[in-house]
């Protein structure tokens, strides 16, 4: 399974709770990708998801919260290379973090289109299963797992563009990510 994870880490968020600009893109040589812990729950449409379900697929995985202007200001991004993506079987999930309800989550993906589940994660626990990629701050943040279910690449704040995001996962596809 793969997955990618955009967002921000180890940056000072101030009282925003969020990081500010284009994201650094970190990319992990094949003998330096681990796996990360469990991640599953309740959509924000109310359906069971569990990471693990996608093993052999690249997964981009993007970390938002309705509240945050930079993930507002990627949607659109996000939303295009997933679907230019979807003709090579790559998997996009969205993990809802910090919303208090899910109606604010479901306004958002309606406002934005996107085309794909996304975990109601108020706590953000599924940020833990990253430890040592994300922290609890990392929003906006995108990680892309490889076929494996491994840590290949993140970017931590706003995905910088459609292309990078797409060349990106097509290193990652092709194994040439590192």
């Amino acid at each position: 399974m793969g997955a990618v994870v955009s967002g921000c880490d180890k940056a000072d968020t101030g009282d925003k709770g969020y990081i500010d600009g284009t994201g650094v893109i970190t990319r992990l040589a094949v003998d330096k990708r681990k796996k990360p812990g469990e991640v599953y729950g309740e959509t924000l449409s109310g359906k069971k998801l569990d990471l693990s379900s996608y093993a052999g697929k690249v997964v981009v995985l993007n970390v938002w919260g309705s509240w945050c202007p930079p993930c507002r200001k990627e949607a659109p991004t996000l939303v295009a290379a997933s679907k230019e993506l979807a003709q090579d079987d790559v998997v996009f999930v969205g993990v809802n973090s910090k919303d208090s309800s899910p109606d604010m989550g479901r306004a958002y993906e309606r406002r934005f289109g996107v085309p794909y589940d996304s975990l109601f994660d108020p706590s953000g626990r599924s940020l833990l299963a990253f430890h040592g990629t994300l922290t609890p701050t990392s929003i906006p943040s995108t990680v892309i797992l490889d076929k494996q279910g491994r840590v290949a690449a993140s970017i931590l704040g706003e995905v910088p563009g459609k292309e990078t995001l797409v060349d990106l996962v097509r290193d990652v596809e092709n194994g040439t990510a590192s």
